[in-house]
Order: C-alpha cells, then sequence, then structure tokens
C-alpha cells in the first residue's frame, strides 16, 4: 500500500495555505492511503506526473487543486513517496524540474538539491575565485569533507567558494544536510566539533559501516527522520495541518529529541539555544516524558516569567498532551504566581509607579541621601540577589556588578534604609514580587517540596530569589528541574549563577543551534543587532555566549524597512503594510503588530481598527486571537511566533528609551546592562517573525539600526 509522507519544508509552509489547498492535501494524502501504486498513476485527479526536462525522473507533481500542484519525491523503490513542496502549477513545474534527489552516504538520508541552478553558479563562481590556499575551505580536506557527508558534486561548488557571503549564495541551493556542515565549518567549528554536534546526530540510528545502497529510496525515506514524517492515519494528519504545532512536534531533530526524551538526568538539566531553535518544544516534550513516569499524588510545575508565556505553554501543552487527566497533574504559572500560592499573603504587590516613591519615603525616615534608583538597584542586586538577611552579611558581601563604589563605612546607612523600606511594606499590606519569592522559598525550605518536577521556560529573566524558589519546589534528586533559556533575550537586567542559588548543571547542559522559525535573512539581520557583545551564560563556566554557529533551516526574504518624517505618517504606512499581508493570504492572527511603549501600540491599534482592520491588544494572560492581528509591546511579544511582524516606533529616543538606562555617571556597568537590555528587547521582537519582518520609525532611527546597516 502506497504512502504520502511530509518533507519538513511542506510544513513550514502550512501557515501560508488556504484552506481549500490543505484539504487538497488531504485529498491526495487519502488516495495514497486507498488506491493501489498502479491506480495512483492512472488516476486522472490526482494527476501523478512525470515532467519533460526534468533533472531528476523521481521528482514528479501532483494536482492539489485548481491550480495548485504538489511536488514529491516518487522513488523506483519502495511504497513511501514524499510530498516536498505546494506551489502555484507554474513555479512548482519551474521548481520541480531543478531538483535532484540523492542518498547521502554518510547519513544514508535522503537530500534534495537545486542542481541547476548551482550548475549555473558553480563555472562562474570558480572563474573568479583566487588562489586555492585563500578560498573559504582551503584547511578542510577533501577525506574530511567525505567524512562529513559532502558530496562530490557538493565539494566541487564547496572548493570555489571564497568568502561568507558566497556561501550565503550557494547555500540556499545545496542539500540541507550538507549545507549545516559548509556554515559550520565556515564558521570556525572544527571538523571534529562539526561531525559531533551534526553529522552525528543525523545518522538517524544507521550504522556508518554498513555499504550504502544510493538506489534504495525507500530505506533512506525512513531514516531522514530530521526531515521526513510518516503520517500514521488521517486524525493525525488532519492536526497537523490544522495546527502548525501539531507540524513542528513531529520534526524534533535528533538532537531535541535526545535532550527531551533522555530516560533520566542525574539532577538538574538544562538546554539553551537562540531564538526559534525549539527550546520551549522542547521543554513541552520534557513535560510529556515526565508525566509518563510520574507515581501517585506527584505533580510537575511548569513555569515561566510572563503570564502571556503561560497561556502559549498551555496551547502547547494541549496540542502535545491531549489526555485532560494526565494534563491536570501540570501546574503551569509564572514564578511570581507560584510564590504567591505559596505563601497565601493578602498583601498587594506593589505596582511599577509606587516603589520609588516607597524609596524616597524610606530614604528621608533614616536621613539616606542617595537616589531611589540606587536604593532599589541594590536591593534587587545585591540584597536579594545574594539573600542577605544581616547588616554584617551585607557589611561582608562582594558586589558583582555594581559599578558605584560603596565603603564598608556606608553600609549601615543603606541597610537600615532597606529595612525601613520592607518594614513600611509590612505595615500598609504591601509586597514585592521578589520579596514574596523570597518568603515563599523559605517557607518550602521549612515545610518541604511541593512538586516532583520543575520545568522551566525562558529562563534567562529569572531572578536569584525566584531560582531560589524553584530550587525549593522540587526535592534534590534525579529529573528534578530542567530549564530552558537563551542569554541573547535576556530583557530584564537579573544576572545569576546557577551554581550560587544551589542548582549545579554541570554536564547537563545542552545547546542548540538551529532556528526553525525565522528565514536565515531574518535571522541574519536581527543578529546583527547584537553582533560582538559578550552574553553571560546560564551556565557557571567563564566563556562567554555568542551567536556563532546560529543557523536558520529556512530561506526566504529579508526584513523591509521604512522611515517616516511624523509619527500619524508611520502609522498610515503601518496600515498598508498589514493590509497588503492580510491581501496576500495571510491570516489576521498570523500578524503581530510590536511596539516599545503601551501608548503606540494603543494608537497603532486605533489606525488599524480605522481601517477595518480585527485588532486584539495583547494585555496580561490573555491568550493571542487566531482571528485578528495582534498588538504588544516587545515586552508582552516575549516567547510568541507570527508569520510577519511589524515593530514600529523604532525611533531614536523610543530604542533605547532613556528613562530605562542608569546613566554611566551613576553606575557604569548599570548604564551597560541596560543598554544591552534594551537592545535585546528590539532583537526579540524581530526574532518573532517567521516569514515577514517590517522595522518602521519616524524622524531618526535608533542608533541600534545603525548596527544592524539601516
Amino acid at each position: 500500500m502506497p504512502h504520502l509522507a511530509f518533507d519538513i519544508a511542506f510544513c513550514a509552509q502550512l501557515g501560508k495555505l488556504q484552506g481549500s489547498v490543505r484539504e487538497g492535501v488531504f485529498a491526495a494524502w487519502e488516495k495514497f492511503e486507498r488506491l493501489t501504486l498502479d491506480q495512483l498513476f492512472k488516476d486522472s485527479g490526482l494527476n501523478l506526473e512525470a515532467l519533460k526536462q526534468a533533472r531528476d525522473p523521481h521528482i514528479r507533481t501532483i494536482r492539489i487543486d485548481q491550480g495548485t500542484r504538489g511536488v514529491v519525491l516518487a522513488p523506483d523503490s519502495g511504497d513511501t513517496y514524499v510530498l516536498l513542496r505546494v506551489m502555484p502549477h507554474d513555479k512548482a513545474i519551474a521548481w520541480a524540474v531543478k531538483q535532484k534527489a540523492s542518498i547521502n552516504t554518510v547519513t544514508q538520508a535522503v537530500e534534495i538539491r537545486d542542481i541547476a541552478m548551482l550548475e549555473e553558479l558553480t563555472p562562474a563562481y570558480e572563474r573568479i575565485a583566487p588562489a586555492r590556499d585563500r578560498r573559504l575551505f582551503s584547511k578542510v580536506s577533501d577525506g574530511d569533507m567525505a567524512a562529513l557527508g559532502v558530496d562530490g558534486t557538493t565539494l566541487r561548488q564547496a572548493r570555489a567558494l571564497t568568502n561568507l557571503e558566497q556561501l550565503e549564495v550557494f547555500a540556499p541551493y545545496f542539500p540541507q544536510d550538507q549545507r549545516e556542515v559548509l556554515e559550520y565549518l565556515a564558521a570556525g567549528f572544527t571538523v571534529e566539533e562539526v561531525w559531533r554536534d551534526i553529522v552525528s546526530l543525523n545518522l538517524a540510528g544507521a550504522s556508518s559501516a554498513e555499504p550504502v545502497d544510493t538506489t534504495d529510496y525507500a530505506t533512506a525515506i525512513h531514516r531522514t527522520r530530521t526531515r521526513i514524517a510518516v503520517v500514521a492515519d488521517s486524525d493525525e494528519l488532519r492536526d497537523i495541518l490544522d495546527k502548525p504545532f501539531a507540524a513542528w512536534r513531529i520534526f524534533l531533530h535528533p538532537s531535541q529529541q535526545k535532550v527531551a526524551y533522555r530516560a533520566s538526568y542525574s539532577g538538574p538539566a538544562q538546554v539553551t539555544g537562540g531564538p526559534g531553535t525549539g527550546k520551549t518544544v522542547v521543554a513541552l516534550h520534557r513535560v510529556r516524558h515526565l508525566l509518563r513516569y510520574l507515581r501517585d499524588g506527584e505533580r510537575i510545575l511548569l513555569t515561566t516569567y510572563t503570564n502571556a508565556l503561560v497561556a502559549a505553554l498551555r496551547t502547547g501543552l494541549a496540542a502535545l498532551v491531549e489526555d485532560e487527566a494526565l494534563r491536570d497533574r501540570v501546574d503551569i504559572m509564572t514564578v511570581d504566581a507560584f510564590a504567591g500560592r505559596v505563601v497565601s499573603t493578602s498583601r498587594r504587590p506593589l505596582r511599577g509607579g509606587e516603589e520609588q516613591a516607597r524609596w524616597e519615603h524610606a530614604a528621608q525616615a533614616t536621613g539616606f541621601t542617595g537616589t531611589a534608583q540606587f536604593l532599589a538597584q541594590e536591593y534587587k542586586h545585591v540584597v536579594l540577589a545574594q539573600d542577605l538577611r544581616t547588616l554584617e552579611s551585607y557589611e561582608a558581601c562582594e558586589r558583582h556588578g555594581r559599578g558605584s563604589a560603596l565603603p564598608v563605612s556606608k553600609r549601615p546607612l543603606v541597610w537600615s534604609t532597606i529595612e525601613e523600606f520592607t518594614e513600611q511594606l509590612a505595615a500598609d499590606g504591601l509586597r514585592t514580587y521578589l520579596g514574596t519569592c523570597q518568603e515563599a522559598a523559605d517557607r518550602l525550605r521549612a515545610e518541604g517540596p511541593s512538586y516532583r518536577h520543575v520545568v522551566v521556560d525562558e529562563a534567562q529573566d529569572l531572578h536569584p530569589a525566584q531560582w531560589r524558589l524553584l530550587r525549593a519546589a522540587a526535592p534534590d534528586r534525579p529529573d528534578d528541574l530542567f530549564i530552558a533559556g537563551d542569554p541573547h533575550q535576556r530583557i530584564y537586567d537579573t544576572k545569576v549563577s546557577l551554581k550560587a542559588v544551589g542548582i549545579a548543571i554541570s554536564g547537563r547542559s545542552t545547546k542548540m543551534r538551529k532556528n526553525y522559525r525565522s528565514t536565515h535573512e531574518i535571522l541574519s539581520w536581527s543578529t546583527a543587532l547584537l553582533v560582538g557583545r559578550p552574553f553571560e551564560e546560564l551556565a557557571d563556566d567563564s566563556r562567554n555566549e555568542t551567536l556563532l554557529g546560529y543557523r536558520s533551516a529556512l530561506h526566504g526574504n529579508g526584513p523591509e524597512m521604512h522611515g517616516a518624517t511624523a509619527e500619524d505618517a508611520e502609522l498610515d504606512a503601518l496600515v498598508e503594510r498589514v493590509t497588503g499581508w492580510l491581501h496576500s493570504g495571510v491570516a489576521a492572527g498570523e500578524i503581530g503588530v510590536s511596539a516599545r511603549f503601551n501608548k503606540t501600540c494603543d494608537k497603532a491599534t486605533a489606525a488599524l481598527k480605522a481601517a477595518g482592520v480585527p485588532v486584539m491588544r495583547l494585555r496580561g494572560s490573555a491568550a493571542t486571537d487566531p482571528d485578528a492581528v495582534n498588538v504588544g509591546t516587545m515586552h508582552s511579544f516575549k516567547g510568541l511566533e507570527y508569520r510577519c511582524v511589524a515593530a514600529i516606533g523604532v525611533s531614536d529616543g523610543a530604542l533605547p528609551y532613556p528613562k530605562a538606562v542608569t546613566a554611566a555617571d551613576v553606575d557604569r556597568l548599570q548604564h551597560e546592562a541596560d543598554l544591552l537590555a534594551e537592545r535585546c528587547l528590539l532583537f526579540v521582537a524581530c526574532t518573532r517573525a517567521r516569514d515577514g519582518l517590517y522595522v518602521s520609525w519616524s524622524g531618526e532611527p535608533s542608533p541600534f539600526l545603525l548596527d544592524a546597516g539601516v
């Protein structure tokens, strides 16, 4: 019985496909399941068509609906065909005739390359190439290339390249696994590192000692688990076609599978990676794995930083774990909400605008002449961060990360001011979120843990007081904590050593480098906002985290920039851009509009509504609306993703926002940390985009944009 499997590139298209096209895909799959191979070739509705002038007879097309065709790999052996792309009729034919399938002799996986384009480009680049010792891969031998799965055809093309820019020209046309090998080598990774981090994970269980039959597509298709999914039944396919998350969950890369479904970790484990590398998906799969082994009465805490992310995690877990009774054993909430549940306090948390006035009153009471800003930062970054409980411990502590001098002789006055602040809060029935976390951690240490496992998403923004709470929430035993985060997306000024808060992850940390969300072009542009700026890792070694080696699995359009003379003109351009996306077939719920300030979001919402565009303002814990353009601050976009994103108001004076940046003469180190947080905020907003990114400003652009080449 024949089958129709699905390539990862097809699943990347799902958000772009109209409903009639999705129904056509479903109907085609059903025919493969119902008919014999002989009947398939004779079915006039399917029209499994051989192509004139095709570079590979194994590449054919099928009818999806009127005017739309699917490109399939139709091997001579076996009964599984692979849907590679779905395109308008003429584009499908034009793309299909240029493709060539092959089987990698190292990974034993199916590969697809645009052989026509590669053969057209290569002679031109060979003619202008300098001497061999000045070319991009001059230090990598032919033998090492072959050992990494680079075949003779790709080797010739790689040998013609001189620099990274030329590699980017060729990259979209190379076989995916071979392209990844070349990109990592070009980024400076050694042959051994590329084998360990890339090639060995793509072996898909095949023994490298076995001779490879390069004509046996039946075996190769089933080994290509990083790119090809064989769907078991119609319900599974319907789920995939209707829910983009369901499509990606079947494509866990072997490196992700290895992390998410490892039988057990001997202690806390961590996965880090750039935006779109699948950290959240891995965390959700880890929850799914842990649920299978829970004993009676045991529960899991799945936690993150913001309410918007909580809503996204609930949606993701519901898609991944269908058993409602099993899902009910997972509590999904922010760390602050968990702290409030533990202490069960009636005291109201301080609102943003109240804290400064409280510090000013405390300073007046004690005679402290410094600023409220200094006191708030000292309390957060020194006292709470180091869990200092006495004047003696404060006098003896090291003030790491603080750029303002504070002699020991002046610390008693600061300490008494902090005590005045906290005592007055308690007297007035108020509390701070971090103070509540400290109190909750104390209670759990006294009363005992409340969860068997704790899984943390977006871990990079958590404060040490929050980490101590999470450490106390689960018993110190195997599989206690599973942590996912990305230092590049740290948008709140929080630095932490996990080891210092009792979480040792040495030997249980994994880094993911492949982006599955944004196109290569969007990721490259966004990365330029941060390149060359070191980031502290979540772990405890002395190395700095960099973006070296992060790569996108997808190619497409780069960002679109728009500068306006005034805010009204910028909003008019936004309306034009959003309506253009809508008219091109992008669903309203697949569009996000993000700005630094709430007031800018409100103006954008009003402008879009006036143009008849359905709009939802993202606030608090509300889930995103699939039927409306989502508008929210850059902070609220953290952890979300959209097919198209408009980042607006990226003007000088907005990013960086002066009030969010400590003056350099007040605290040099805090000034640098605040600027970095503002950069990360823009980086996070831009990397929410999958296919389309639009960035606009009025007046002068943000200086951050100048770093990205605007």
